[in-house]
């Protein structure tokens, strides 16, 4: 158990003491929620008709330019609950009809998170608990969660270490993710459903197409494709929606557009030619702001 005293969670291993300061995640000791409520946008198998129970955590240790949660992600947005409350606003969702419990963007809390999935169990939490990051992650510390998460839902966003540091400032992306992914499929297994095609356990990994890297996105599925075949989902997305401005828009020129309708065809007619069957894909304009839920405080 990490006490954040001397804080190694995630892979950018501060060692800063978050009893005092803020780490590279942008947060102290303090669980801080920007949102908690239903959410209609994940993957079918996910938010299903009532949509899941997704609980926004402020901070990440990541730091993507082009960042989708860009107002929550320095750690400075959001509520501070205790440990007690959060388990109440699971239980809550779990009482609104929620299919799961979506834990988005849990890293730098993960430790502090076992005591309160353990409790909203004995409370009576019974709807699966689905882990939803960035895939940046210590597998060490995703072993001190075995037999708590159901699902595990990770990005895998590069395989270049140039990519990665270009936009995350962390080439050792793929080394760390891969063997995450890796982790939360020994813990998980193969993917499984109830009758009604919801996902009660297994790994959906999550691939976001940026524009201009299609080639990074047809190395990434066929890593996951030759790896795991068809035991682990994969989502192929093409929401990407541009949030670059100022200084940033001009570093980064290449992010300043949506992804192109022949960018996003090619990378799934590639994962077509691959053979895979076990994946999910985006249709219409879907990279709109509209579908970045609003960080208000909802359900807090």
């Amino acid at each position: 158990m990490n006490d954040l005293q001397s804080c190694m969670l995630c892979p950018r291993k501060c060692g800063i003491n978050r009893k005092l300061h803020r780490g590279v995640c942008g947060t102290d000791w303090k669980i801080k929620i920007a949102r908690a409520a239903l959410h209609p946008w994940e993957e079918p198998c996910i938010s299903g008709s009532r949509g899941s129970g997704a609980v926004f955590f402020s901070g990440c240790a990541l730091k993507c330019v082009y960042c989708q949660n860009h107002e929550i992600s320095d750690g400075k947005q959001g509520m501070e609950v205790t440990a007690e409350h959060l388990t109440d606003i699971l239980l809550k969702l779990q009482e609104q009809g929620a299919h799961n419990i979506n834990l988005v963007t849990p890293t730098h809390y993960s430790d502090q998170l076992i005591p309160v999935l353990q409790s909203a169990r004995r409370q009576g939490l019974s709807i699966p608990i689905v882990y939803n990051t960035g895939g940046y992650e210590e597998a060490d510390a995703l072993k001190r969660l075995e037999g708590l998460i159901d699902i595990w839902m990770p990005d895998l966003k590069y395989i270049t270490a140039e990519t990665a540091k270009r936009y995350s400032g962390a080439p050792d992306y793929f080394e760390t993710a891969s063997k995450a992914i890796a982790e939360m499929f020994r813990q998980s297994g193969q993917c499984l459903f109830d009758q009604d095609g919801m996902m009660t356990k297994g790994v959906l990994v999550r691939h976001l197409v940026l524009p201009t890297h299609v080639k990074e996105a047809k190395a990434v599925i066929k890593y996951l494709y030759d790896t795991y075949k068809d035991t682990v989902y994969i989502s192929i997305m093409n929401q990407y929606t541009p949030v670059l401005s100022g200084k940033a828009a001009a570093d980064y020129p290449e992010l300043t557009r949506s992804l192109t309708k022949r960018e996003y065809e090619r990378v799934v007619d590639y994962a077509i030619s691959l053979g895979i069957s076990n994946a999910f894909i985006q249709e219409g304009d879907v990279a709109k702001e509209s579908f970045i839920p609003p960080f208000d405080g909802e359900g807090i």
